[in-house]
C-alpha cells in the first residue's frame, strides 16, 4: 500500500481506494474500471452484471438474521474528472493518480484526486468484501460517464434494480444529507473564423490567466470564484478598444462541469504600443485580483513574448468573440425563493477552444426548476445568435425533486444523531446527481445522498478530508443495520 495511504482508517475503504487510484477511468473511457469491478465481483462469487454501456451491478445476499430487511442499492459512479495543472506531465488514460497525505487531507500531485466518486466506489466495495457487517440484501450500482453527461444512469434499464431504496454515495459535505438536486443542460456555440496573415514588424505576446481555484460548476458556482475565460476576455476587450490588437489564439477552460482555472491568448500589437499595453494589462490584472482578493488569492496575469504566430483571426470574428464573451453571463442567475441560500439557476462559461476553422464555446446551465433551466439555455442561445454563431443544446438531465417525508431520510437522520450527537443538515444541492435520472425510471424509489467532505472537486486542488471517511463509513453501516423489514 502507498505509504501515504497506509494506516488511514477505515483501512478496508482506503485499501480499495488505493487500487482505484491505479486504474485509469476518464469519463467515457472507463473500460479498465468496468473490467476491474466485473472481474472482482465474479472472483468473490457474487452475482455480477455488466450492461451494454458498461454499468456494473454487484449483489450480495443478506447476512444471517437480516434476510427480511428491505433490499438497498448503494450507488456510485466509476468515472472521474480529469484536470491537471498546465505544467504537470500526466496521461489520465495510462497513469496512476499520485496521492499523498497533507495534514488532515488526502490530495493528488498536480491532478484531480478522483475521490469524486472513487471514495464512494471504494466504500461500496468494502461493504461487499466484508463478512462482519449486518445488512439485508444489497446491490451496488457502479455507473459510467456521470461527469460528462450521466449517460450511464440514462442507459440503465428500468428493470435493472431490485431495490426500492437507493443510497447515492456521491456527495461532498460530511454531516449533510441531500434529498434533491438541480437538473442541467449544455449549450455549445460554434463561430467560424477566417485566417489572415500575421502582420510583420509587430510585437507578439501571450497573456495567461492562471492560479485560479476552479471548482465544481454546480457546488462552487456561488462561492465568488473567478472564471479564467471571463477575466482574460475582459483584459483583451479593453486593450483592443484602447489600442487595437489582433488575436491569434484563445484557449481557456476544459470541462463543461468545471469553472475555468486557466486561459491564455496570443495577441499581435504595434511595437510602439507594446510597453503601454503591458503596463495596462498589469494594472488591469491588479484591479481584477483586488476584486477577487478574498476568493482567488493566487490569481496571476502573466505576459510573455512569443514568436510570430502563423495567422490571426479575421477582425469581424475577433470583434464578435470579444463582445459575445463579455456579454455572455457566468455564475448565479437566480437564488431560490423558497430555500434560503440555495442557488436555483446558474450558468458556467466552461471553455473556449479553437480548431482549424472554428471557435467553440461550451457553457453549462443548471436549475432546480425545469422552466428556468430552459430559459437559461435560451438566454445563452440568444446571446450567441447575435453574432450569428451556430448554437445547439445537449439532451440535458432532470433534477431530483426533494421529498422531506422520505423514509430513508428519517433513518439516516436518526442514525447520524445517534452516532455523532448532533443533527445532520438536510438540503438540496445545485450540482447534478444521478438520482434525478434514476428517479425517472423508478418512480417509487426512496433516495438519499451523502458522503465524506471533499473540497476543490473538478480541479487539481481536489482534496478528501480523511477523518470524515470513517464517519461516512460508520454512518453507512449503521443505516444498513437499521433498514426496516419488508
Amino acid at each position: 500500500m502507498n505509504n501515504d495511504i497506509k494506516g488511514l482508517k477505515p483501512q478496508k475503504v482506503f485499501g480499495f481506494f488505493e487500487q482505484i487510484l491505479a486504474i485509469p477511468r476518464p469519463s467515457k473511457k472507463e473500460e479498465k474500471m468496468t473490467a476491474f469491478l466485473y472481474d472482482w465481483g465474479k472472483s468473490k462469487g457474487l452475482e455480477t452484471i455488466k450492461d451494454e454501456i458498461g454499468n456494473v451491478i454487484i449483489r450480495k445476499p443478506a447476512t444471517k438474521g437480516y434476510e427480511n430487511k428491505v433490499s438497498v442499492c448503494l450507488q456510485s459512479h466509476m468515472d472521474m474528472v480529469c484536470e491537471k495543472n498546465s505544467d504537470k506531465i500526466f496521461n489520465f488514460e495510462t497513469d496512476s493518480i499520485e496521492a499523498y497525505v497533507d495534514g488532515e487531507w488526502l490530495k493528488a500531485k498536480g491532478t484531480t484526486l478522483g475521490a469524486d466518486d472513487g471514495i464512494g466506489v471504494a466504500t461500496a466495495l468494502a461493504i461487499l468484501d466484508s463478512d462482519d457487517i449486518e445488512h439485508g440484501d444489497i446491490e451496488c450500482l457502479f455507473t459510467v460517464d456521470e461527469e460528462t453527461g450521466l449517460s450511464g444512469a440514462e442507459a440503465l434499464g428500468k428493470d435493472a434494480l431490485k431495490s426500492r431504496i437507493l443510497i447515492n454515495l456521491d456527495s461532498e459535505d460530511e454531516g449533510e444529507l441531500f434529498i434533491g438536486c438541480a437538473g442541467g443542460k449544455d449549450t455549445v456555440a460554434k463561430m467560424k473564423y477566417d485566417k489572415e496573415p500575421t502582420p510583420d514588424n509587430c510585437a507578439y505576446l501571450r497573456v495567461n490567466v492562471k492560479g485560479l481555484k476552479g471548482g465544481h460548476s454546480g457546488d462552487d458556482i456561488n462561492k465568488g470564484l473567478a472564471c479564467a475565460n471571463k477575466v482574460l476576455n475582459r483584459i483583451l476587450w479593453s486593450i483592443d478598444r484602447d489600442y487595437g490588437i489582433r488575436i491569434s489564439a484563445f484557449d481557456g477552460g476544459n470541462l463543461r462541469n468545471a469553472i475555468a482555472r486557466e486561459a491564455y491568448s496570443d495577441i499581435v500589437l504595434n511595437k510602439q504600443d507594446a510597453e503601454s499595453i503591458q503596463q495596462d494589462i498589469k494594472k488591469m490584472g491588479k484591479d481584477i485580483a483586488y476584486e477577487f482578493r478574498s476568493t482567488e488569492p493566487d490569481m496571476q496575469i502573466v505576459i510573455t513574448e512569443i514568436s510570430k504566430p502563423a495567422f490571426v483571426i479575421d477582425t469581424l470574428t475577433q470583434d464578435n468573440l470579444l463582445n459575445v464573451l463579455y456579454a455572455c453571463p457566468h455564475g448565479v442567475l437566480a437564488m431560490s425563493r423558497e430555500i434560503p441560500n440555495f442557488v436555483e439557476t446558474s450558468t458556467n462559461l466552461a471553455s473556449v477552444k479553437m480548431d482549424d476553422t472554428h471557435i467553440i464555446v461550451t457553457t453549462s446551465q443548471r436549475s432546480s426548476v425545469e422552466s428556468a433551466k430552459e430559459a437559461a439555455c435560451h438566454r445563452i442561445n440568444a446571446c450567441f445568435s447575435l453574432v450569428n454563431a451556430d448554437v445547439w443544446h445537449g439532451d440535458g438531465y432532470p433534477g431530483w425533486t426533494p421529498n422531506p417525508q422520505s423514509k430513508i431520510l428519517k433513518i439516516a437522520e436518526e442514525s447520524y444523531e445517534r452516532l455523532f450527537g448532533r443533527k445532520p443538515v438536510v438540503r438540496a444541492i445545485h450540482a447534478g446527481l444521478e438520482c434525478g435520472l434514476i428517479g425517472e425510471k423508478y418512480e417509487n424509489m426512496d433516495m438519499i445522498s451523502y458522503g465524506p467532505t471533499l473540497r476543490g472537486v473538478h480541479s487539481p486542488d481536489e482534496r478528501l478530508e480523511i477523518a470524515t471517511v470513517d464517519m461516512f463509513w460508520r454512518h453507512t453501516l449503521d443505516i444498513l443495520k437499521n433498514i426496516p423489514n419488508k
